[in-house]
């Protein structure tokens, strides 16, 4: 990654301090949506890097312990299922984003963040379309994001072992849509989002 012709397509430059951004979970029926922020070392490279969703859970994990270990600053954020509910989830998510450059302990000089729009920030900020494919910076963000999601959809399986969680990290699976007619919507269910809505609308 980190191709010489997309860097210089992009106007990347490799000796600025540089933040990628990504978030995991937007489109699931519960839970937060999570940001992570993250500057990478570039006397430090870690290899393998890559869009998150293309990489094994192993993987993950393995890099997403490294990138804690090598980064010079990273910091992972959150949305609520409340604030999701009350902003939408593309507000919630600039939010979360925000947050996560926010508490960055360095500062950097700009930030790539993945898709179409950026946050309200006071560095400069750009939006790269598959940035998670293209900037080491985006990746190594999107897999502290996505690392940081499946824990949480793991930690609340515990509490609530009926929806399956920890399988199909709130997405609105067969199994999950299943247990939400069944047993109902649990607190950290979106309620504005439509399944969730049809299950908890009157006469349901």
């Amino acid at each position: 990654m980190n191709d010489p012709a997309t860097l210089e397509r992009l106007g990347f430059d490799l000796s600025e301090l540089s933040a990628g951004v990504d978030e995991a979970g937007r489109g699931p029926l519960v839970g937060p949506v999570v940001a992570a922020a993250v500057i990478l070392d570039p006397k430090n490279p870690i290899t393998g890097l890559s869009d998150s969703k293309k990489l094994t859970p192993q993987k993950r994990e393995r890099l997403d312990l490294e990138i804690r270990s090598k980064a010079l600053a990273f910091c992972v954020a959150q949305a609520s299922a409340e604030e999701i509910d009350r902003l939408n989830i593309l507000q919630a998510t600039m939010l979360a984003m925000a947050r996560a450059v926010e508490g960055l302990e360095r500062v950097p000089k700009r930030v790539w963040v993945d898709g179409n729009r950026v946050p309200k920030l006071l560095i400069p900020a750009h939006a790269v379309v598959k940035g998670d494919s293209l900037l080491d910076c985006i990746s190594a963000a999107s897999i502290l994001a996505k690392v940081s999601r499946d824990l949480w959809c793991t930690q609340i399986d515990s509490e609530y072992p009926l929806y399956g969680f920890a399988a199909h990290k709130g997405y609105g699976t067969k199994v999950h849509m299943q247990a939400l007619k069944a047993y109902g919507a649990t607190p950290w269910h979106r309620r504005s989002f439509a399944p969730v809505a049809a299950v908890l609308a009157p006469g349901n």
